[in-house]
């Protein structure tokens, strides 16, 4: 098979998934600071949730015994770096890596969800 073939196949949508202990206190944090909005739950007690808002998706999955990766899990691109970081910041979430102008072009931060997981947020500037 050759390269051509493979890179002309279309791709859909794809969406990190993060594991979480407490599916509702995830979806509730990931509502509050960035406005996602559920959109489709599985389960009874619910185990997988799909999350979005404008043009980001996020799937939670239920993992109760959970150890976060040491490393970043997820890229977030927002309109406005300072304002996530305050947001972020307000509602007791673990600072990672502070907010700073980068030399490649992003104006970023690192925060820790609930759970540990590390997501890299970044404004283009």
């Amino acid at each position: 098979m050759s390269s051509e073939t493979t890179n002309s196949v279309k791709l859909g949508r794809i969406a990190p998934m993060l594991p979480v202990s407490d599916i509702d206190e995830s979806y509730r944090i990931y509502r509050e600071v960035f406005g996602f909005r559920k959109v489709f739950e599985n389960g009874d007690p619910v185990g997988f949730m799909i999350l979005t808002k404008d043009d980001a998706e996020l799937h939670l999955t239920l993992q109760k015994s959970h150890k976060a990766a040491t490393f970043n899990v997820a890229h977030m691109l927002v309109s406005d770096a300072a304002q996530t970081y305050g947001k972020c910041q307000q509602h007791g979430l673990r600072i990672i890596k502070r907010l700073q102008d980068k030399d490649y072009g992003l104006r970023a931060f690192v925060f820790a969800d609930p759970d540990g997981n590390r997501i890299d947020v970044g404004e283009i500037i």
